[in-house]
């Protein structure tokens, strides 16, 4: 079970949450029992390799997993502070339709292959509002408003088809869609990962700028770790479907005490580190179908024992808001060095 920290204020709590497909052999798990808290107001930070899980969790946050997809545990939404909570997972389909869009909305990958190519983006911002009963006039000026904030052309971009915009364009048009219903909850499932680098900069220099205007919670996917730590007050690092490390941005990225995410910032480049300190993960993340037993790092992990490959490491605090699932995570530091160190492995 994942970290829980007793915050005052959380907008979403996830529960113990796990997704599993029933292969004909055996279950392919592709979430393993996380529990984590997405606080009121920040910007938090998921991380990890393609394939780690990271999509999943956001579709369980809105009970979106497809068939023949299971879904199970707890995801509890609080409207308010201080306000009853709903469970996501246990609620009829009427109320679910509310909670999409309305409350908790969501940015995919890819904007080309979230817009119908058969209607212009007006089309698409005139659909969502008609399908939630909302007032469509008033719903179009927000709609101008929002990509306004987003330095697009309303005219311009409204009476385009999808096909028609540039990349970035068309990604800003569909966060500018995500948040025209007023939702509480932003989930952004590795929104630039299509992008070029200076288009992915610009996109995330504007959350600051829409978070604070439109008083967002976001939630931020990606597996580019160094792209989301500046604009994160936390970071929740997944390996093979289970969470290996929470915490606050800055922490996590100057001293993480995780193998595995040590060895994540050591992969990606920095220009503060010769190049000689960069080097790729051994190994690769296992088979969903086939998942070891114990911690899921230990069969790529420096610091693995015979304990790591049987039992599950428990959560250790690791300081101030700060926990990693690890046996042995205060040796991380010298078996992953990061900086000008080299790694004699």
């Amino acid at each position: 079970m994942a970290p829980t920290r007793g915050v005052a204020d959380p907008v979403i709590e996830v529960r113990d949450v796990s997704v599993t497909y029933d292969l004909e052999h055996r279950d392919a798990m592709v979430l393993d029992d996380v529990s984590i808290d997405l606080r009121r107001g920040e910007v938090l930070g998921v991380v990890g390799e393609s394939g780690s899980g990271k999509s999943m969790l956001a579709n369980a946050m809105m009970d979106a997993v497809e068939e023949p997809g299971i879904t199970t545990g707890e995801v509890l939404y609080y409207p308010e502070s201080g306000a009853d909570p709903v469970n996501v997972l246990d609620v009829t389909d009427e109320r679910l339709n509310e909670l999409r869009w309305e409350e908790i909305s969501m940015v995919f990958q890819g904007a080309l292959s979230s817009f119908n190519p058969t209607l212009d983006i007006r089309g698409h911002f005139e659909e969502t509002l008609e399908a939630h009963d909302y007032d469509v006039d008033e719903g179009m000026q927000r709609a101008r408003q929002l990509m306004s904030d987003l330095y697009l052309d309303p005219d311009r971009v409204l009476d385009s088809y999808a096909h028609e915009l540039s990349g970035g364009m068309s990604q800003r048009a569909l966060i500018a869609l995500s948040l025209v219903l007023e939702p509480e909850v932003l989930l952004m499932d590795e929104p630039t990962a299509a992008l070029d680098l200076l288009m992915q900069r610009s996109i995330i220099s504007l959350l600051d700028d829409i978070k604070e205007k439109y008083d967002l919670t976001i939630l931020f996917i990606t597996h580019d770790l160094p792209l989301v730590a500046g604009v994160a007050d936390r970071l929740a690092i997944l390996y093979a479907f289970e969470l290996a490390e929470v915490g606050p941005a800055e922490t996590v990225v100057r001293d993480s005490s995780h193998p595995y995410t040590r060895a994540l910032l050591r992969a990606v480049p920095n220009l503060d580190a010769p190049v000689e300190s960069m080097q790729p993960i051994e190994g690769t993340a296992p088979n969903p179908a086939h998942v070891p037993d114990g911690c899921h790092y230990a069969p790529r992990c420096p610091l693995a024992t015979a304990e790591c490959r049987t039992d599950t490491p428990p959560w250790e605090d690791a300081g101030e808001d700060h926990r990693t699932a690890c046996f042995h995570h205060e040796e991380a530091a010298d078996a992953v060095p990061l900086g000008t160190e080299v790694s004699d492995r």
